[in-house]
Parts: structure tokens; C-alpha cells; sequence
């Protein structure tokens, strides 16, 4: 070997690590980004693969719980406010056949929440902020606490909206059923009382940990309007305007969500190559390049949390997308009188018990009975129980 000559082998790694060579920027740029800048910027992230839970979760959790105290001391002092103003409103006790019928199914637990208290102020500054558009609107408390008087913020909405009780007359509870049956059977009185009451063409079905966003209106009228219009959407069984964000990342088992990321990949490997072209003065792009960026930006999306990738699109109703109904939960639901006729019925024929929650008795029946539902992203309500009336915990955490 020539003195001063090095291996071959050696010669080869140098050329590979030397910095025009692209692939010490795409080392470079993978470790700056995920093993130093996301991490930093992300810690905080909820629904973040780089959450430090360890660090975090306790106090977030804590945080949560007393700002949810709060926002229900306000939404009590909201009400009596109303009251003590003898407002003369009573959006419930319009007896005008409503266009949407929002139905909060409540009970009690937990009273220095307020949680319904949380969700029904919400609707109405919501409703009075919709204005005539939302005129046809109307709210109904659907009360399924086995003793219904001790249910004291139903008590105050009855001021306000109008009230049905689950127990308490000819209806007694049955003490043989598990408390999945019972929360099944809870949920088609309910369902069956807005229709019977009001005979709504579509009904809102909301649980009462359920604070509905700021535009939930707006996108309910888009996608009911324009949207659910097109054929292959119509006579949807049900739509759900809430899965929990935990669940909504890449990778999991709802592989519906494939394509999206596939999508992003396409867009951003292009892009970035592009830029990396002009950055770096090549005269050509080439299919590596564009390679590396499309799995760079689905990795990268992936990690920092598709949820925070979804809410760009509250932007704009029409931005809102819907996608094939996924298994997990239902804290809003919105159905059309049809369908909701073939719920009722559906659910008649099913029982409940653990591991088969009502949520999932609703999913089964889309492959039994042939029918199709729809998820609506981002989420339209925000789920702020984490007192469950079914798996009750003393010291619950957000996640």
C-alpha cells in the first residue's frame, strides 16, 4: 500500500459523512430534529409521543381538575344570574317542532363540578350567539338519576329548559341489571323521549361531560346541509362528533387513517426535497431525496401528535373532515330521526354488560344489520368528566 493512501473501505465512510454529501444532512437533520428539537418543544404536548408523563401528567392532571371546578362555580353563578334576572327566555318551552334537538343525558355525580350545569351554559351562550340561524334549536334534560330530586343543577335548569326524568314514576329501576345495561337502557330512553317530545328531524344526543366548541353549530349545519347531502353519505346510522385524542394517532388499530399519512408523505417529500434542491444548489431532484422527506414528515407528524395536525382544520366548516366511525365513545352523537328509530330498535335486541359498553354495541351493529356511521374530525365537544358514573377513581389522570 502507497504510504499516505488510506483503505478503501475508510475512503468510502469519509465520502459518505462528507458534509456535500446528502446523507450527513439527512443524519444531521434527524438527530437535531427528533433527538433534540421536538423533544424540547413537545414535552408539554399531551398527545405527544414526546409527553414526558413522568414529569408532567400529575400536575396537569391537578391543574385540570381545578380549573374544571371553576369553570363549574361559573357556569352555576351563569344560571343564577339568569334567574335572579327573571329572564323571560325559555328556549325549551317553545312548543315549535325543533330542526335539532339537543338532549343532554345527565346524572349525578360529583356535584362541585357542575358538570351538566358546564355543558348547558355552554349551548346556551352558544345558541344565543348563533341567533336566527338557530332558531329551530331547542334543549332538552334528559335526568336518568335513579332519585331524581337529589339531582340539585337539574333542578336549577328546570327554570330554564325543559326537564324528563328517567325514575321516579312508573318507571322503577331494576336492580338485576349490570350498570352497562342499565347505562344502555338509560341512553334509548332518552333517545326515545326527543323524539316522542318534540319530533326533532335531527336530535343531538350529548352525555353531560360533553362541552361543545365554539363552532359546533356552524360545522353541524355545514355537514347536515351540504355535506351529508351527497349520496354515499346520507343515511348514516349515526355521527359521532367525538373520539378521544388519545386514539386518533397513525398508528393504531383503525388502519382508515393510512392513507392520510401516506397523503402527508406525498406532499411534504416533494416539497422538502425542493427546497433541500435550491438550499444546497443541486440542479435535480432525485427520487432518495424525496424518499427521505416523505417518511421524514410522516414520522414527524406522527410523533409531535395528529391531533395538533387537526386542528388546523377548525379553520373553516368545509375544512372539517369525516371519515368511517371508529369503535370508541360516545359522549356526542348526532342522529337523524330515522335512524334513530333504527337505533332504538337495534339496541332492544342487544345486552350490554362489561366489555360491551353501549359504544360498542353501537359499533357492532354497522357490520350486523349492514349499516354505515361517520366520525367528524376534529372532535366538536370536549370531554372534561374524569369522574366516570362506570369506573369510578379517586385520583383519575387526563390520560
Amino acid at each position: 500500500m502507497v504510504a499516505g493512501m488510506r483503505p478503501r473501505g475508510q475512503q468510502s465512510w469519509g465520502r459518505l459523512f462528507r458534509w456535500s454529501n446528502p446523507f450527513a444532512h439527512f443524519l444531521v437533520l434527524t438527530v437535531i430534529t427528533f433527538g433534540v428539537l421536538a423533544p424540547l418543544t413537545c414535552q408539554k404536548l399531551l398527545h405527544s409521543y414526546f409527553y414526558m408523563r413522568h414529569r408532567y401528567l400529575n400536575a396537569m392532571s391537578q391543574d385540570f381538575l381545578k380549573q374544571n371546578q371553576e369553570d363549574g362555580l361559573g357556569a352555576l353563578h351563569y344560571f343564577e344570574r339568569l334567574q335572579a334576572s327573571n329572564s323571560s327566555e325559555r328556549l325549551a318551552k317553545k312548543a315549535l317542532q325543533p330542526w335539532l334537538l339537543i338532549t343532554i343525558i345527565t346524572v349525578q355525580r360529583r356535584p362541585e363540578f357542575h358538570y351538566v350545569l358546564q355543558v348547558a351554559s355552554r349551548f346556551h351562550r352558544l345558541l344565543q350567539k348563533c341567533g336566527s340561524s338557530c332558531q329551530n334549536h331547542k334543549i332538552l334534560l334528559c335526568n336518568v338519576e335513579t332519585d331524581p330530586s337529589s339531582h340539585m343543577d337539574v333542578k336549577l335548569l328546570a327554570n330554564f329548559f325543559a326537564v324528563v326524568n328517567r325514575y321516579g314514576g312508573r318507571e322503577s329501576l331494576d336492580h338485576s341489571l349490570n350498570r352497562f345495561e342499565k347505562e344502555k337502557r338509560d341512553y334509548s330512553f332518552c333517545l326515545e323521549q326527543s323524539l316522542q317530545s318534540y319530533s326533532p328531524e335531527y336530535v343531538l344526543l350529548v352525555e353531560d361531560d360533553a362541552v361543545p366548541e365554539e363552532e359546533i353549530f356552524s360545522v353541524i349545519h355545514h355537514l347536515l346541509k351540504m355535506r351529508f347531502s351527497k349520496p354515499h353519505l346520507q343515511n348514516a346510522l349515526y355521527v359521532k362528533l367525538y373520539h378521544p385524542e388519545r386514539l386518533q394517532c397513525y398508528i393504531n388499530p383503525e388502519p382508515m387513517r393510512i392513507l392520510e399519512w401516506v397523503g402527508i408523505g406525498m406532499l411534504g417529500g416533494p416539497l422538502l426535497g425542493f427546497l433541500y434542491a435550491w438550499a444546497s444548489g443541486r440542479s435535480s431532484l432525485s427520487w432518495p431525496i424525496v424518499l427521505f422527506f416523505a417518511l421524514y414528515c410522516m414520522l414527524l407528524v406522527e410523533l409531535v401528535g395528529r391531533h395538533y395536525l387537526l386542528e388546523l382544520r377548525r379553520l373553516a366548516p368545509p375544512l372539517y373532515n369525516i371519515v368511517p366511525v371508529t369503535e370508541c365513545c360516545t359522549p356526542a352523537m348526532l342522529f337523524s330521526a330515522p335512524s334513530a328509530h333504527r337505533v332504538l330498535a337495534y339496541l332492544k335486541e342487544l345486552h350490554c354488560r362489561p366489555g360491551f359498553a353501549k359504544d360498542i354495541a353501537l359499533y357492532s351493529l354497522l357490520l350486523s344489520k349492514g349499516e354505515w356511521a361517520f366520525v367528524v374530525e376534529p372532535n366538536l365537544v370536549r370531554h372534561v368528566g374524569m369522574f366516570s358514573s362506570l369506573r369510578l377513581s379517586e385520583n383519575p389522570k387526563l390520560l
